[in-house]
């Protein structure tokens, strides 16, 4: 296989990528190889240094050279990079310093760093440019260590505005790190917190103009990239605080597969254990046999993954409470808790290796680590116990652990991307909370910690509610499915129930197929995460990352983009008439697939667009390729042998799909990819399947696709790899179908290789009706609205009578389903009956005017 220039250099790239982060992660903090850099980026002018890490980022120190500390810090464990080209000079006692992307003046022999002895612009921009004590005025946030009691940006406690930390973005241009105070880790072989070294100054200067982008990537290179997540992560978590038993989290499961609800991981809350907020000891009034009830999990494909509280330490009551207090050294004669001691390396070694990882070995996959006691740490003032916590468990994790290291927390400032998912805390359940979000979780994107973990559908009730809102609970979930990890959650309140089955069919069918929606998207997330992975861009990322020179994107801060190629607008506000409006911003560059209503909407407008409950705002990119799983998927463990790939109409489309084991630790070198590209031309479309390149453990070595074409008529033809395949209603292998209720054909290819090229050709009629992306999908279902209305009032032994043209233009999705090849008259006829449909809903005398003028507003 001839492999071109630009795979050559994606290889490379991502072979460098995993290199470093290999490296700079080899002993969980630090490597001494690593963290030294390359003698040739270094330029030492008396007691001033600085170091080219990028074309665009700087480092510079400031006094004896004997006392420049290289150790990693707590944000930067990087520092040996690719030398970029750069020259220097010396002009008029100045000296300067120039990359392809930045210009660093320095006056010679002028002594410490200051406003005026130093400067640096960014060559791209005139306006961009920077010296000491430069504030930012436009920074774009990062994010906050909790929501904990936020009514959207408002805390109820406090009656005080949320106020995010400063994040890596802004658009001033640029961004400085002062690094000279930072805590450092030890060069032990569990690198240990220590104090800062000697040199006055310790500068990360980062120019980047509206290259939002670049600035990510570089601080990921010093700073860490974000670790892959196990795929598991990404499907359904079923979370309560809830005094649950062994079997009523038996039943629970069972009622979830009853519903046809796809679940990976089970949360269980602080109740798992005995005595109060913390402990280590299995409740058996609750779980009489835990290995038992842990080997059921396995067994159903479920990982578990239980709450702590660290914060009082070890209480006698403990099991292995008298283990700790010999390795401890401590008198057990009075039976006094052994306090807890984040910044005690013995005291946390010996919690993992005698109190944790017993359980952990028992099955349990991962820690909730829910801290919220005292900010810092005891011994160590300037140490935040939040970020000390989250290292010491993710850390631990990686050295003993057999499986991707994985922590679910919070945020604990910067630096705290490299231990993942965030716990977001407890938030009222409101229309305010939902509506806030969207908001602070792409903006955490800004510090690259792109995985916060919210309390779907909120926490606490709010004011004199007696339970969950159905359509607030509803849309929540719809947002949870699009964002960056979908767990559903709430207080200890017998009245608020969340499980699908205590709603209505008109909610109950919308909140499962949110549930189901997401798993379908997972292969498309999953290759999402390994983008994060390599550059720092998140999943959930704010639009000015893609669209910074339109000034919407700073403004419409509910929207956000899903990786590359959807925009999401959530609906954060209740229905009215059984619709929810809002209004969004479509960037130009491109057109937008409405996916739901089946409406191709032009790029750079603002529209108002209004759903009914069981859908949502999504816009994908036209042209845009989408693996996805199909609806029988009930867990992540492994890639399953059949994909679908949708293909989205309007414009050309390429994706790579990326694909490991899912949960090993070998992703920097097994994995693979998969290339599908589409081309329209004419009558004609093109669809290739390129040959899977690389590989991983357990991967299917054959593959079944289904390519489904969204937003199409039926076609004239249909060939794969030069043979014509036929048209068969009955969906199976090696033939095509119509799909008249969402204008979608269905291409079933049969069982092939995956090291096997395919090759699609799809022609269509040229006299063919256009209308299919004209929001047809969207007068389907209002018309079958209209009729389920009608005939809700049937009450009579001679059946509702359903007007003429109403029925015609109601069963044409039916009709183009059964006879694809009829669908040119199909259209015309319904083109026809559509605009009848009014007039008979007015001449039908057993509606009031108010039911009819409300049917026909359905029909505008």
């Amino acid at each position: 296989m001839i492999i071109s220039y630009k795979q050559k250099l994606i290889i490379i790239f991502r072979t460098v990528a995993w290199a470093l982060v290999l490296l700079t992660t080899k002993t969980y903090g630090q490597s001494g190889n690593q963290l030294i850099p390359d003698p040739t980026s270094v330029v030492q002018l008396g007691n001033a240094r600085f170091t080219v890490l990028t074309d665009q980022l700087v480092r510079l120190q400031w006094g004896q050279p004997a006392s420049y500390d290289n150790r990693a810090s707590l944000v930067v464990v990087n520092r040996k990079l690719p030398v970029p080209a750069f020259t220097t000079r010396t002009e008029d006692n100045w000296f300067h310093l120039k990359t392809k992307k930045i210009e660093l003046a320095y006056k010679i022999n002028s002594g410490v760093f200051d406003s005026t002895n130093l400067r640096i612009r960014f060559l791209n921009a005139d306006t961009v440019s920077w010296k000491p004590g430069q504030k930012q005025k436009f920074n774009l946030k990062g994010t906050s260590r909790t929501l904990d009691g936020q009514d959207g940006e408002m805390n109820l406690y406090s009656k005080q505005k949320l106020q995010l930390e400063d994040g890596i973005l802004s658009r001033d241009g640029w961004f400085f790190l002062d690094d000279s105070q930072s805590l450092r880790l030890d060069n032990s072989d569990w690198p240990w917190v220590t104090a800062a070294g000697a040199p006055k100054l310790d500068w990360y200067f980062f120019g980047y103009g509206d290259n939002y982008k670049s600035a990510l990537l570089d601080f990921s290179k010093i700073a860490g990239h974000v670790p892959m997540l196990p795929r598991y992560v990404f499907g359904y978590w079923w979370s309560r605080y809830w005094s649950y038993s062994d079997n009523e989290l038996r039943e629970l499961v069972q009622n979830l597969k009853r519903f046809d609800v796809p679940t990976d991981v089970l949360v269980i809350d602080m109740d798992w254990h005995t005595k109060g907020w913390t402990g280590y000891t299995w409740n058996k009034n609750l779980f009489p046999d835990p290995s038992g009830f842990l080997k059921w999990t396995k067994e159903n494909h479920l990982k578990t993954t239980l709450n702590l509280h660290p914060a009082d330490g070890i209480q006698p009551s403990e099991e292995r409470y008298d283990s700790f207090a010999a390795y401890m050294k401590t008198d057990t004669s009075q039976k006094k808790p052994i306090p807890f001691e984040a910044s005690n390396k013995a005291f946390m070694r010996g919690l993992f290796d005698i109190v944790l990882r017993p359980i952990e070995k028992a099955g349990v996959d991962f820690w909730w680590l829910d801290w919220q006691q005292w900010p810092n740490d005891n011994k160590i003032p300037a140490l935040s116990n939040t970020w000390w916590l989250n290292y010491t468990f993710f850390t631990d994790k990686a050295m003993h652990g057999q499986t991707r290291p994985l922590l679910y927390h919070r945020w604990g400032g910067l630096g705290n991307h490299r231990y993942q998912i965030g716990f977001s805390g407890d938030t009222f359940m409101s229309w305010e909370s939902l509506a806030y979000e969207p908001y602070f979780t792409s903006t955490a994107s800004n510090v690259l910690y792109t995985y916060w973990s919210h309390d779907i559908g909120g926490h606490i009730l709010k004011g004199n509610e007696k339970g969950v809102e159905p359509e607030l609970y509803t849309r929540w979930l719809q947002y949870g499915g699009f964002s960056p990890i979908m767990r559903t959650h709430s207080t200890k309140n017998a009245a608020i129930k969340k499980e699908i089955w205590n709603f209505g069919p008109e909610y109950a069918k919308p909140q499962h197929d949110a549930i189901r929606l997401r798993y379908a998207l997972v292969p498309y997330i999953y290759t999402m995460s390994r983008k994060t992975f390599e550059t720092g861009i998140g999943l959930c990322r704010p639009m000015y990352y893609d669209y910074a020179k339109q000034t919407e994107s700073y403004i419409c801060k509910e929207e956000y983009m899903f990786g590359d190629n959807m925009l999401i607008r959530p609906i954060t506000t209740p229905s009215r008439d059984g619709f929810a409006a809002v209004k969004v911003w479509l960037p130009s560059g491109n057109d937008w697939y409405e996916w739901q209503t089946g409406t191709l909407l032009k790029g750079g407008q603002v529209i108002e667009r209004s759903f009914s409950i069981d859908e949502y705002p999504i816009y994908v990119k036209a042209g845009a390729v989408i693996p996805m799983y199909n609806d029988q998927i009930q867990n992540l463990d492994k890639n399953p042998n059949n994909l679908t790939v949708g293909i989205f109409p309007g414009a050309t489309g390429k994706f790579q799909l990326y694909e490991d084991n899912g949960n090993d630790k070998n992703y920097g070198s097994e994995f693979a990819t998969t290339t599908i590209e589409t081309q329209k031309t004419g009558i004609e479309q093109v669809v290739n399947i390129r040959p899977a390149v690389g590989k991983y453990q357990a991967m299917p070595a054959r593959r079944t696709f289904t390519v489904k074409l969204f937003g199409t008529q039926p076609p004239s033809k249909v060939l794969l790899n030069g043979k014509l395949l036929q048209f068969n209603s009955e969906k199976r292998e090696g033939s095509w179908n119509y799909d008249g209720s969402n204008l979608c054909l269905n291409i079933l290819l049969p069982d092939q290789d995956c090291r096997v090229s395919q090759q699609i050709r799809i022609s269509y009629d040229a006299a063919q009706a256009p209308e299919v992306t004209a929001g047809l999908v969207e007068k389907f279902k209002r018309l079958s609205m209209i009729t389920a209305t009608l005939k809700s009032g049937d009450n009579g032994n001679e059946g509702m009578y359903i007007p003429e043209n109403l029925g015609i233009a109601e069963e044409t999705n039916r009709l183009l389903g059964y006879h694809p090849d009829r669908s040119f008259n199909y259209l015309k006829q319904f083109e026809h009956s559509y605009k009848l449909v009014p007039e008979e809903i007015r001449a039908l005398k057993s509606l009031d005017e108010q039911t009819k003028n409300k049917l026909i507003r359905l029909l505008q």
